[in-house]
């Protein structure tokens, strides 16, 4: 498939996928015209590229990652530095999580305000609304 069909199928930007290529993350053949040719299972490789980036990994780490991923085997470096990886994105899911909780809570709170449950209101008198 051509450049522009991988980025409509991915929802990559044509751009990204000349950078993901330099990067050595995607492998492209060529025409003899010189345009990028790309095999069909690229456009996992490419949703994969845009995850692990949306997870924070640079494309050096990401690199170094693939040929796991195309093997299903990986050294002891790599395993390292999966588990490495795998650690960090687990302490940003549980950040969030807090995080998550912790809107939860001022989403309740906004929504039914009693001096009890939001301490800007305690000590103040409630008046009543106007007639």
């Amino acid at each position: 498939m051509r450049i522009g069909d991988l980025a409509a199928k991915t929802g990559a930007s044509v751009r990204s996928l000349r950078y993901y290529e330099e990067q050595k993350l995607l492998a492209a053949t060529r025409t003899a015209a010189g345009q990028r040719e790309y095999a069909r299972t690229a456009v996992d490789r490419v949703q994969l590229v845009q995850l692990l980036f949306a997870a924070g990994l640079p494309s050096r780490t990401i690199v170094k990652l693939l040929p796991c991923v195309d093997t299903g085997r990986a050294g002891v470096d790599e395993l390292t530095l999966l588990v490495s990886e795998r650690d960090r994105i687990a302490a940003q899911v549980a950040q969030l999580g807090e995080a998550l909780g912790r809107l939860d809570a001022v989403i309740a709170i906004s929504a039914s305000p009693t001096p009890e449950n939001c301490p800007a209101l305690r000590g103040r008198s409630v008046e009543p609304a106007p007639a």
